[in-house]
């Protein structure tokens, strides 16, 4: 059975549901479209006795595999957001939505997380029960570069990173690798890339007992991996356990260690603002569930479009990213130092009332 969707093709090969993302131009950067397609596929899947488990995979120029998921579609963002196109709601509720499911889903769901696997890419990998990285592996949240924060769950499974590489990654945005993804929790073990479609084609046309023995064919081909950061997790645990943002920059600019200055850098060209947010997002997500995280981020986001209007962070980073790329964003405001309580806590105000919340349903 094949359903070409498009930009997802999803197909029953043997006893799995096999899942490609077949946008490679945008890194398949996911559309409404595309998130409505897995939704309605891992839905119809989840009841299916014929499906014993899922696997999704990204696609390059070249063919399959190469590149997972770059994230939303951050260009539609930007237009529906200056247009006021109602789209942009839905994208959200229903990405969430999604986020949710595959955490939930009951059945293994594999994810090949080759190449690039960034935002959107990670909400719909991390609630995989295995999640398989290579070599080519680029893994980051780096939202607070446009202004935004690591949403689509990631204030849950960030905030359960070990010590406090969660704040770390989610404030920085910075880039890791296999190894490091292993050992930070993010991934539960490295494969060759070469070694990738030979196991999707025994993934379809192998006799498995359950979907135990699907997993255990896919940890089978598990290989060690060197991690890179691994050996700055004293640091990052000096620095990114401190109380606020300002003591976090304050304690690296301080610092003589080359890692504390370069990590001072990076933040400084980061929104200030949603750097505050940022913070407060993975301490309060530490302590909460997955669905209450993601309906706190689904307040958070309707606010980064339409809390301060006219003067979206959100807005102005993928402006200055992705449209005008002039990679000067006007944050406002400028400076770490000039953000205060009152220009922060707004973003957990719920617009809604409990029993109005778009995300009200997730259990």
């Amino acid at each position: 059975m094949m359903e070409m969707t498009g930009d997802v093709i999803a197909e029953v090969r043997g006893q799995v549901g096999c899942i490609t993302l077949s946008r490679p131009k945008a890194l398949n950067a996911l559309s409404l479209g595309m998130v409505r397609d897995l939704m309605a596929t891992l839905l119809a899947w989840q009841n299916d006795s014929r499906v014993l488990a899922v696997a999704i995979r990204g696609s390059n120029k070249e063919g399959p595999f190469g590149a997972f998921c770059a994230g939303g579609d951050i260009r539609f963002l930007h237009q529906a957001g200056s247009q006021g196109n109602p789209q942009i709601e839905d994208f959200f509720t229903e990405e969430y939505a999604l986020n949710h499911l595959i955490h939930q889903y009951g059945k293994p769901y594999i994810a090949f997380m080759d190449g690039i696997v960034m935002g959107g890419g990670m909400g719909i990998s991390q609630g995989g029960s295995v999640r398989v990285v290579t070599e080519r592996t680029k893994m980051a949240m780096p939202e607070t570069a446009i202004g935004l924060f690591p949403d689509v769950g990631g204030g849950y499974f960030l905030s359960r990173c070990p010590g406090y590489v969660g704040e770390w990654l989610a404030l920085t945005g910075e880039t890791i690798g296999a190894g490091d993804a292993v050992a930070f929790g993010l991934a539960d073990g490295c494969m060759p890339s070469g070694e990738q479609a030979a196991l999707w084609e025994q993934l379809g046309s192998q006799h498995f007992a359950d979907g135990k023995a699907v997993e255990q064919l896919v940890a089978s081909k598990f290989v060690a991996a060197d991690a890179q950061h691994a050996s700055a997790r004293a640091e990052i645990d000096q620095y990114f356990g401190a109380a606020t943002v300002g003591d976090v920059v304050a304690a690296l600019e301080a610092s003589n260690s080359v890692w504390a200055q370069a990590a001072a850098v990076t933040l400084r060209k980061r929104s200030p603002l949603m750097l505050h947010v940022v913070l407060e997002q993975i301490r309060r997500a530490r302590g909460i569930s997955l669905a209450a995280d993601l309906r706190m981020e689904r307040d958070m986001v309707r606010h980064c479009f339409y809390l301060r209007p006219g003067q979206s962070e959100t807005l102005e980073g993928i402006r200055a990213l992705a449209v005008d790329k002039d990679h000067s964003p006007k944050w406002q405001p400028a400076r770490i130092e000039d953000v205060t309580p009152a220009m922060w806590q707004p973003f957990f105000e719920s617009p809604w009332p409990t029993y109005a919340h778009p995300l009200a349903g997730l259990a």
